[in-house]
Formats: structure tokens, sequence, C-alpha cells
């Protein structure tokens, strides 16, 4: 099978300054596509830029939780490069613990950013993908804990991930007519810095046991490399050391 080229592609990664984003942007300039990075700290998508002289890339701190902050990467990507073909939605955030030892603030956190930052970016980037009228990709980091029931102490996260997980099956009957494909991939545990202090530990033995953010970039690299005659709806991701 012929690989998809994605040299010169146009792709938007939000939360590209660390773990899962940051690897998949680099699985990506490594394809030598042209990227429309972004974070909420400026910092880091500055010193990933500075790893990669020479790479094309646009920067924008911003909240991936408002509509404003995906309008802004969309819009960055088509100031600084004419257009877009592809948005990878990888932004989130996780604690860890019973449904009563969260505060207001980091429940809405979830829910904010995971199920309604999907949303304005999807939006956003279908929005762009109909003015250009040539289709586009959506790749959708969501996880296994959107797929069954999850661990005892994930019921909030677990809730925002079902629904990323359904709102892309259902988005993916409305925008695949138009060119659209809609990719879920759905990684079981990655060893990031991911809900440390809120969940996870740094020294915890179990993280050996996990995926790298790397393996996860490589799905993202597959599934945009299909030839457009094709589509993954799901990717289910294991660690042959971890138990499923």
């Amino acid at each position: 099978m012929q690989r998809r080229n994605l040299t010169g592609t146009v792709i938007a990664v939000t939360g590209a300054g660390s773990g899962i984003g940051r690897a998949s942007a680099e699985e990506l300039i490594d394809a030598r596509a042209r990227l429309a990075l972004g974070d909420l700290r400026a910092e880091s998508l500055t010193a990933l830029a500075e790893e990669h002289p020479g790479a094309d890339l646009a920067q924008v701190a911003m909240d991936a939780g408002t509509a404003d902050g995906a309008n802004r990467l969309v819009a960055a990507a088509v100031a600084e490069f004419g257009h877009l073909d592809s948005i990878v939605i990888n932004a989130g955030v996780g604690y860890f613990g019973g449904i009563t030892d969260w505060d207001d603030e980091q429940i809405e956190a979830m829910v904010t950013t995971n199920v309604a930052g999907t949303m304005w970016a999807t939006r956003a980037a279908v929005r762009q993908f109909d003015a250009q009228g040539r289709g586009g990709d959506i790749v959708l980091i969501a996880s296994v804990a959107g797929l069954a029931a999850a661990n005892s102490w994930e019921a909030v996260y677990a809730a925002t991930k079902h629904a990323q997980v359904g709102f892309a099956a259902t988005l993916a009957r409305e925008v695949t007519p138009r060119g659209v494909r809609v990719s879920v991939i759905a990684p079981a545990a990655v060893h990031t810095r991911f809900a440390f202090g809120t969940g996870r530990t740094e020294d915890d033995p179990e993280l050996d046991a996990y995926m790298r953010p790397s393996d996860i970039a490589f799905a993202v690299r597959t599934v945009l490399e299909q030839p457009r005659r094709l589509r993954t709806a799901l990717w289910s991701m294991w660690s042959m050391a971890e138990q499923p």
C-alpha cells in the first residue's frame, strides 16, 4: 500500500508542549509536515521549536478549553501556511480519584478541556475544511477509559472520554460525506506526567509497564498517512506488559 506523503501538509496539534502532543508534533516534524502547535504554556512550544530548527512551525499560546483558543489555532495555521489539512486534538486534563475527592474547579476543568475543548477544536477545523472544499482529517486522542467501565478512581475522567468517543462516532456520520475523516486513538496508560500529583506519582513502579508517548505518536502518523480511500474509526492501544 502506498502511504500518503505528509510532506508540506498543514496539521494543527493541541496540547503540543508535552507528553503525547509533543511526541506527535515531533513525529510529524519528521514527516516534514508544517505544524500549528497550541499549548497553554508558550515556553514549552518555544523549547520544542528550538530543538527543531528549520521545522515549519507556528506557535499559539492557547487555552484548549475555549472556543477562542481553538479558533486562534486554526486561524494561525491558515495565516502562516495558507490552509489546514488536519487537526490532532490531544489536549486533556485528568485527575484520578473518587467522585467526592475533587472540587468544583477540578471537575469543571476535566469537562471543559476534554469535552468542550474537543468540540471547539473540531468545529473550528470543520469550518475551515468546508471553506476549502476538499475535506481533511480529525484525529482525536481519547482513552480506553472511554470504551468500557474504567477503574473505580476514574469515573469523572472516564465520563469525559466516553463523551469524546461518542461525539467522534456520530460526528463521522456527519462529516465523512464531506471528505473529512474522523479517527479516535484510545490508548491505555502512557508514561507521561499526566495526573502526577492527582492520582499518579513519579516513583510508581507501574510506569515502566506503560506505553511511551512515541507509541501514540506512531499511531497518529499512521492514520494520517493512510490513503484517502481509507479511514480508521477507532484504534485501541495497550502495552504488552499491561493487563487489559
